[in-house]
């Protein structure tokens, strides 16, 4: 952390959680109700003292036949008083731990759909672990609060407040001295607060990278067992949390001095202020009972003070997880839908034609290197093209370009004529079918990972889409067919039959422009040609765009297109660029060679 990011952070307070006001107004109504029911608690506690003091000086202080009435009568009133704090505390707690648990689920919700609408250049930047901690972790700490410290906290202001009033009932001049203690004895308390907030934000963010470490190793377990890295990522992990627990016992130990402060400093104001009381009853200045009431006043005003700075510490943890929930949702993505965007003309069958006009573009986390470079392309509806090239030629940046996961710095690109910058976001990508070189699988079972495809889709198009895609015959043979499970990112399945999941989705969405990266990168012989055989009907009716390597794929292509350095360099038939003896005869050549 740097000097900046801690001035920063102290400049903030308490005032952070205002952010979360449009997370509780929607709630008013619940709120008034447990604002009575805490009026009454509050209230019910403030007579308690009242009624002990009268139980003395009358109760004890009377004789006879009238000592005893008094007796029933105080005891009878204090109970009754005892059954309507038990009441209104029930329901006090009742609300505003269902208030806690609304708010908090709410946002939870709204933190998750913010973030799933994000660019992936807000992946580029923030770790996946580190938005789950604050899902999780920060949304916990935010549910304290509004479920039991804010009503801790209206309930101590309330009892102070009272307790205070009738200190003053009882004996103005004690309760003027403990009032002028108090306030020197409170404004350091507030102080030291500020610090525990500090080191709150700090522990909070230690934890958000524990979770990151670990989500990324978890993420990667194959890969860490085939390197024999187990020991080495447990340790890692351990250092982590070793750093995160260290974070966490300065808060606590900056917690713990602020609670000692507040409850030697507090207590110790009141004893001195209680000594000068017994003097005045033995001197005859105050009654036994206007004692005993001062005192039980006195504990609830100190029992109150205690608690708010209890509370306080709380709030400045909670504050320092809402800042983190409110940057988290201030965040906002470069890629947005147009205010008014164009509609996509009427699409007759035939597939979408595509324009590419000096197109220039370059990532975020590496703005000095262009990806893709003054690239100017047009495929007519129906054209399956492939592109080919070497690692890093931009190959996989121009899908990303067309489905506006980016937008390009400079020049444009239409879909049917339209710039896709004009297109309804939801409307771009329903046009396009995507079958990725990475491919996910979900935890789910066979049917709705295909159905991800189409949401609307039945069964039977499901498992027409996985005929096509030469999926249906493996998916079948599972011990629950289509109802299997999966396993999470898809482990139960081999590579070849994920991808075939992967293509059987897309072909379900039936789109009119087709992105195909690596599709069959991960078949066997018999599979490849299976996929092949489906694929090459599905691009009956559409455009389709083919990022391959191997020549089965790459010669039953319309065109070839070469990038290199993001530059179209060729274009042609495979027949014209192996004749032309360029880069692509290159790569053909080192191609059969291998094969």
């Amino acid at each position: 952390m740097t000097a900046t990011d801690t001035r920063e952070r102290q400049k903030s307070s308490i005032s952070t959680l205002k952010g979360l006001l449009p997370f509780l107004r929607p709630y008013r109504k619940q709120f008034m109700l447990a604002g009575i029911a805490l009026l009454f608690a509050a209230g019910a506690t403030l007579a308690i003292p009242y009624a002990f003091k009268q139980m003395i000086d009358l109760g004890f202080g009377a004789a006879g036949t009238q000592s005893s009435a008094h007796i029933d009568l105080y005891f009878l009133a204090l109970f009754g008083v005892a059954c309507v704090l038990a009441i209104a505390t029930a329901a006090r707690f009742y609300m505003v731990s269902w208030l806690g648990e609304r708010v908090t689920a709410d946002l939870r919700s709204a933190v998750y759909r913010h973030v799933v609408m994000q660019s992936p250049e807000f992946f580029e930047t923030t770790q996946t672990g580190e938005v789950l901690s604050r899902l999780t972790t920060d949304t916990t700490l935010i549910q304290t609060l509004v479920g039991t410290s804010i009503s801790m906290a209206l309930r101590n202001a309330l009892l102070f407040v009272g307790g205070l009033a009738m200190l003053f009932v009882t004996s103005v001049k004690l309760s003027s001295i403990i009032l002028v203690m108090l306030a020197a004895v409170v404004l350091p308390i507030v102080l030291f607060g500020r610090r525990v907030r500090t080191l709150s934000r700090d522990s909070q963010d230690r934890v958000a990278d524990a979770s990151a470490l670990a989500g990324e190793i978890l993420n990667a377990m194959p890969t860490v067992q085939a390197y024999t890295r187990e020991h080495q990522e447990a340790t890692r992990f351990g250092n982590s949390i070793e750093r995160a627990f260290k974070a966490a016992m300065r808060r606590i130990r900056a917690r713990s001095l602020l609670t000692v402060m507040a409850i030697l400093l507090v207590f110790g104001a009141i004893v001195f202020v209680l000594w000068l009381g017994a003097h005045a009853v033995i001197e005859g200045r105050m009654t036994a009972g206007e004692l005993g009431q001062f005192i039980l006043y006195a504990s609830i005003v100190a029992g109150a003070i205690g608690a708010l700075s209890e509370v306080l510490g709380e709030a400045q943890r909670a504050a320092g997880a809402a800042e983190r929930l409110l940057e988290l949702l201030a965040v906002r993505s470069p890629i947005q839908s147009p205010p008014h965007p164009l509609p996509l003309p009427h699409r007759l069958a035939g597939g979408a034609s595509l324009n590419l006009r000096h197109v220039g573009f370059h990532y975020p986390s590496r703005p000095q290197s262009a990806a893709i470079a003054d690239l100017t392309l047009d495929i007519v509806a129906g054209e399956t093209v492939a592109i080919v090239g070497p690692s890093g030629a931009g190959k996989t940046t121009l899908f990303q370009l067309l489905l506006r996961f980016y937008d390009p710095q400079q020049g444009c690109i239409l879909l049917d004529g339209v710039d896709i910058r004009q297109i309804d976001l939801h409307a771009l990508r329903d046009a396009i079918g995507v079958v990725p070189q990475d491919t996910i699988i979900f935890s789910a079972n066979a049917m709705e990972n295909i159905r991800y495809g189409r949401a609307d889709a039945s069964d039977e198009e499901v498992m027409a889409a996985a005929r096509q895609a030469a999926a249906h015959e493996f998916i079948e043979r599972l011990p629950e067919k289509y109802q299997s499970f999966l396993g999470e990112r898809g482990v139960r399945l081999s590579g070849g039959q994920r991808q075939r999941i992967a293509i059987a989705r897309a072909l379900l969405k039936n789109p009119p422009l087709l992105l195909l990266d690596e599709a069959t990168s991960a078949l066997d012989a018999e599979s490849e040609r299976l996929v092949q055989a489906a694929l090459e009907a599905a691009m009956v009716g559409r455009t389709t765009l083919v990022i391959a390597h191997r020549l089965a794929t790459v010669q039953r292509a319309d065109r070839i297109i070469v990038l290199e350095h993001g530059r179209v360099i060729e274009s042609g038939t495979h027949a014209s660029l192996i004749a032309r003896g360029g880069l692509y005869a290159s790569l053909a050549s080192l191609q059969f060679s291998q094969e």
